[in-house]
């Protein structure tokens, strides 16, 4: 049989499967149209188990933080962001530096806050650098994600996605430049608190509004609230671990006094980038008045300009970051880099982050990046 037969042959056969009252497509009678509308339609059932939740692997219960958790950290650092020449994050440089304060004792460091210029960053870097420290240090360090905002709704949002990513707890700022009321703040950090532990941070120097002991007194019900890093100073300390709250000093040249004198859990440090073991014996090792009068020309030098500009100079010099700035940073000039030279010759070399030789550096060799 030929091929246009064959083809004649199925069409025919087709025809009479479809006079076939087994393959006709029946009209809807009117019977079935009333039953269709007034029957009640039944939605798909999920494959859900009502009121009965998954139980955690014990992966996750093993690695889940509390607020108590956070509460004990003695020395945390608010780590650096270093960058590569076009503006981008030195991941290898940044892995780096959070490995040398590993391993000179620190038990934590802030992602992302004002030290690592989370103002200068979009919240995809923000997140992403939050994320990548935690799987790659979160098992030995404790990991505080800078969500804060002086807008609820990105507080909200950062803080969810800070901690879907894992970070341990989230530090939180007060709303700053369109500054609220003071129950005003208490919402806003009420907004946030529920969704894990919780740092307040208070540095009027930079927001222009103090968080009074009022507010966190308001917030001091929630199981959530770590505590809080103070920057006001050692009386404002002292009032709030008089009342049973955790303190941690803001301030480096306050932070002796405020652990040993006054009842602050620790230091949440700058310096602790350079000089991470110094500051863990500051913290552990009691009172030490003569190394906090030894690294005191260190903390000084640190901020004569707002920081992080002296940290970013001098850890360029040690050349333990490449010594590029994202703007409006600027390095600190020739005569404080050899300010820096000396200091770290009199402290002590080794005792310093990196192992390069201190350098001055010239002029030339910083790179300024305004878009990236």
């Amino acid at each position: 049989m030929s091929v246009v037969a064959q083809q004649i042959s199925a069409s025919k056969t087709y025809s009479v499967l479809l006079r076939d009252s087994a393959f006709q497509f029946r009209r809807p009678s009117s019977a079935d149209t009333y039953e269709r509308k007034n029957s009640k339609w039944k939605p798909p059932q999920a494959a859900v188990i009502p009121s009965i939740h998954l139980p955690m692997r014990s992966s996750e219960v093993k690695n889940r933080t509390y607020p108590e958790d956070i509460k004990s950290l003695r020395l945390v650092t608010a780590v650096k962001t270093p960058y590569l020449p076009d503006g981008r994050f030195d991941l290898e440089a940044y892995d780096g530096l959070v490995n040398m304060q590993i391993e000179q004792g620190v038990e934590g460091v802030i992602v992302g806050g004002t030290t690592g210029e989370g103002q200068l960053m979009s919240w995809d870097e923000h997140i992403m650098l939050i994320g990548r420290t935690v799987n790659c240090f979160g098992g030995s360090i404790k990991v505080i994600g800078n969500t804060g905002s002086n807008s609820t709704r990105e507080a909200i949002h950062a803080t969810e996605q800070g901690f879907a990513v894992g970070m341990h707890a989230a530090l939180h700022i007060n709303p700053y430049y369109g500054k609220t009321s003071l129950e005003g703040l208490v919402s806003h950090f009420e907004s946030v608190l529920p969704m894990g532990p919780t740092i307040i941070y208070n540095v009027p120097s930079r927001t222009a509004q103090d968080i009074p002991p009022s507010v966190i007194r308001a917030l001091m019900q929630n199981p959530n609230l770590a505590g809080v890093k103070e920057c006001v100073g050692n009386d404002r300390v002292q009032q709030h671990t008089t009342n049973g709250i955790v303190v941690w000093s803001g301030n480096d040249d306050e932070c002796h006094d405020s652990r040993w004198n006054h009842g602050a859990t620790g230091v949440m440090s700058v310096v602790s980038n350079l000089v991470p073991g110094l500051m863990r014996e500051l913290m552990f090792g009691g009172k030490n008045p003569s190394l906090n009068a030894k690294l005191m020309p260190l903390i000084e030098w640190l901020f004569q300009e707002p920081n992080p500009i002296a940290l970013n100079t001098g850890l360029a010099q040690l050349g333990v970051v490449r010594p590029v700035f994202r703007l409006p940073y600027v390095p600190l000039p020739l005569a404080k880099r050899l300010e820096f030279v000396n200091l770290v010759k009199q402290i002590g070399r080794e005792n310093f982050v990196g192992k390069n030789d201190v350098l001055v550096l010239d002029d030339d060799d910083f790179i300024l990046v305004g878009r990236y």
